[in-house]
């Protein structure tokens, strides 16, 4: 099993939608985020990245409302990679709770960053990505 990647973020007004319940567009911006972060991380054991990773759709299932002051455990990790292809999982937790929130299943895609044209993924990273122990 693949490494999990995790931060906590505490719910504000500002996430809130008209029903006081985190919007639905903020749990994308939170898997975009943490995905960025597991990235950074990722690349810092890299010696060059000539990609970039885009995305090429998301999956989102919403299971439970999160409300003002709650704090949202969201954990990441990469379930598999074929070609220039990964598919991303992250799931959004009640802290206090352990209670699944929401999960996203975002399929990634690796490309050039010249021309944009898909490359496959590198065994470095794979490893990286996939290996059960998270990176130093």
């Amino acid at each position: 099993m693949s490494h999990r990647f995790s931060t906590i973020n505490v719910v504000s007004k500002e996430h809130l939608d008209d029903l006081n319940h985190v919007n639905n567009v903020q749990y994308l911006s939170w898997a975009q985020e943490i995905a960025k972060a597991h990235w950074e991380k990722i690349k810092e054991q890299l010696e060059d990245t000539p990609a970039v990773w885009m995305v090429r759709n998301h999956e989102v299932s919403y299971r439970l409302g999160a409300f003002l002051g709650d704090s949202i455990r969201v954990e990441t990790y990469v379930k598999e990679i074929r070609g220039p292809l990964s598919l991303r999982i992250v799931e959004f937790f009640d802290h206090k709770t352990n209670r699944l929130l929401v999960s996203c299943k975002t399929q990634w895609c690796w490309v050039e960053l010249d021309n944009r044209k898909p490359l496959k993924i590198s065994e470095p990273i794979k490893t990286l990505f996939l290996s059960p122990s998270p990176p130093v």
